[in-house]
């Protein structure tokens, strides 16, 4: 989270206790936060308000959780973490699919969910850092967080989207482990490796022309993935 701009959070979950136990621990860490107990309210506040992040319980009672995170990823630029009370891998593909930053199952502890948050919403700059990278084409503002395509379009990018690129910018023609991506995203959990496949495949789906056999983001069989380009880097 941002030291000098105090983040707006959303949490969304029909369980009072649940709700009340987050709205409480992270107002005590310096987060605006609000606190939805249905998708109707969930709707009406996102409506209402910017908010950076939202915490998403998945199995809300009058809307289908999916669907929100789906309409939010598509009409918003805000964090989505969804939440639910399965550990299952295809409940995670799915989050992920629906372009979630990151997934949390229950039970889980508020310092947990705080660090998650932090994960997902840490700046990659900081001091002296790159600017912009430029690549077969593509160039990648980290000020304004901005990717645009050899045609001059602006691709959007989720949080988790832009961090794991920002990773094989930094390390260029390396071969990346999903372990070392893993833990240089923060953003998911250590024992879901698959996790990081499926952001992969989000990523080549806006980078590559032809996702299924790509040029650009490759596989090292066995040993990970690595970008296959020039890159500039743009100091600031």
């Amino acid at each position: 989270m941002s030291a000098i701009q105090t983040p707006k959070v959303l949490v969304v979950d029909d369980d009072q206790a649940m709700r009340q136990l987050l709205v409480d621990y992270l107002a005590g860490h310096g987060i605006a936060v609000d606190s939805a107990a249905n998708g109707a309210e969930a709707q009406a506040a996102v409506q209402d308000k910017n908010y950076d992040m939202v915490l998403l319980d998945l199995g809300l009672p009058d809307i289908d959780g999916a669907d929100l995170a789906r309409r939010w990823r598509a009409d918003t630029s805000m964090s989505i973490i969804c939440v639910t009370g399965r550990n299952e891998e295809a409940d995670m593909v799915m989050g992920l699919e629906l372009g979630a930053d990151d997934y949390i199952t229950k039970p889980f502890s508020p310092r947990e969910v705080l660090a998650r948050m932090r994960a997902v919403q840490t700046p990659v700059t900081r001091g002296k850092h790159p600017r912009a990278y430029q690549f077969a084409g593509w160039n990648l503002s980290l000020n304004t967080r901005r990717l645009t395509a050899p045609d001059e379009r602006n691709v959007s990018l989720t949080n988790a989207e832009f961090n794991l690129l920002v990773v094989f910018l930094s390390a260029p023609g390396r071969i990346i482990s999903r372990e070392h991506l893993l833990e240089s995203t923060r953003a998911f959990d250590d024992v879901y490796d698959r996790a990081i496949d499926v952001q992969i495949l989000r990523l080549r789906r806006k980078l590559e022309a032809d996702p299924k056999n790509p040029t650009l983001l490759r596989t090292e069989r066995g040993a990970g993935y690595f970008l296959d380009a020039e890159i500039d880097t743009l100091w600031g």
